[in-house]
């Protein structure tokens, strides 16, 4: 008999404390007879975690303590990077001056320097980095494969042609683009959405299939529109197409912001259900998700999201492939982690656009050349990592 065995009292003798008819044991007989039914361990109980109740306490939020120390560190990390990246330049600020003009204590210089100048491409960056984070880490979780980002199944690919049309057919002006990407983006994920659609629902390999196939059919539509365009628009372009954030300012971050600052509390508020879904449709069902309904609605904020960053920088790539897996491997988390994937792809953005700025200065590197050189290099070392996985 183990330690953990309970206790058999002879008959007749007194209850023994923890023996299973004493006062309060589970299994005790109930006052009108029978056995006491056992007590359901609390939430607290079975998931660990700092909550967080808002809306009366209709919204719950689990703050776990590795994925919320995983985020301090990013978000101090973050911090670091935008102030080295606002006082490095031709105008060299120290970082106190820096913190001083974001105060608006600054002088009238630095106040220029930082806040003009370098503050709205920095906000872009970190904004734009945000949205392909989560974006990614939708898609990945909805795909159940780490390779399932905007990037690689032809939605980034769909924006940047809407943009194309506006820019090379069209000739309208930043808003219409930012229209037209959005829409782009939106069009290409029903399409594929669509096609990948079963009976029986939409499965994760089947929307990678399809949609890498409509991205090397968009590709063609773009490299057919550059080649009859002329060679001043073919330029600007091909500038745009390789996604900048070189010129880019308030006019540009406003309308990001606005779209993320709305698109991102409905991610999350949609992320219980996510993770549900990574355990297969059915046990989703069975907890009472409405599967295809919120696969959808994922797909469409997922998509608007990287449409936004499209929209605002041009198609960066490789963010939302990287972002959603390191910040997934740092964390440990078995499923999905909306807001350390924002964060990494805001610091990844931030920081490449700082080496695009600084290695080959005073030549300021389009940041989707960053991105591509880093990206590619973690793609190459992901599919090693799933070959030899899938060896074991």
């Amino acid at each position: 008999m183990s330690a953990d065995s309970p206790t058999i009292a002879p008959a007749g003798a007194p209850d023994a404390p923890g023996a299973p008819d004493a006062p309060g044991a589970p299994g005790a007989a109930a006052p009108g007879g029978g056995p006491e039914p056992r007590k359901r361990p609390s939430a607290e109980q079975v998931v660990p975690g700092l909550r967080v109740r808002l809306a009366g306490g209709r919204i719950a939020l689990r703050l776990a303590g590795r994925p919320l120390a995983v985020g301090t560190v990013l978000l101090a990390a973050l911090l670091t990077v935008a102030v080295l990246a606002l006082g490095t330049g031709d105008f060299t600020v120290s970082p106190p001056d820096v913190l001083r003009a974001l105060a608006g204590a600054g002088t009238t210089a630095t106040d220029y320097v930082v806040n003009t100048l370098r503050l709205p491409r920095l906000l872009v960056g970190v904004v734009v980095g945000a949205a392909l984070g989560v974006s990614g880490a939708i898609f990945q979780s909805l795909a159940r494969n780490p390779l399932g980002s905007p990037d690689i199944i032809g939605f980034e690919t769909g924006a940047a042609t809407g943009a194309l049309f506006q820019i090379l057919v069209f000739g309208g002006g930043a808003g219409a683009v930012a229209v037209s990407a959005v829409l782009g983006g939106l069009a290409t994920a029903l399409v594929v959405y669509a096609l990948s659609f079963k009976r029986g629902g939409v499965r994760g390999y089947r929307l990678i299939l399809v949609g890498i196939a409509a991205g090397a059919l968009l590709s063609s539509v773009n490299s057919y529109l550059m080649i009859k365009a002329s060679l001043d628009e073919a330029h600007a372009a091909a500038v745009w197409l390789t996604g900048s954030l070189n010129g880019r300012g308030w006019d540009q971050l406003v309308p990001a912001l606005v779209a993320v600052a709305l698109l991102f509390p409905a991610a999350l508020l949609l992320g219980p259900h996510l993770r549900m879904m990574e355990a297969g449709d059915a046990s989703a069902k069975s907890l009472g998700v409405p599967v295809e309904r919120s696969r959808l609605a994922l797909v469409v904020l997922a998509v608007l999201l990287c449409a936004t960053a499209t929209a605002a920088a041009g198609p960066i790539a490789f963010v939302a492939l990287a972002a959603p897996q390191l910040a997934r491997r740092l964390t440990r988390s078995a499923g999905v982690t909306l807001v350390p994937a924002a964060l990494m792809g805001a610091l990844l953005l931030t920081v490449s656009d700082f080496a695009a700025q600084r290695v080959l200065a005073p030549v300021q590197l389009p940041v989707g050349i960053m991105t591509a050189a880093i990206g590619g290099l973690y793609l190459m070392w992901l599919l090693t990592h799933e070959w030899r996985a899938g060896r074991r």
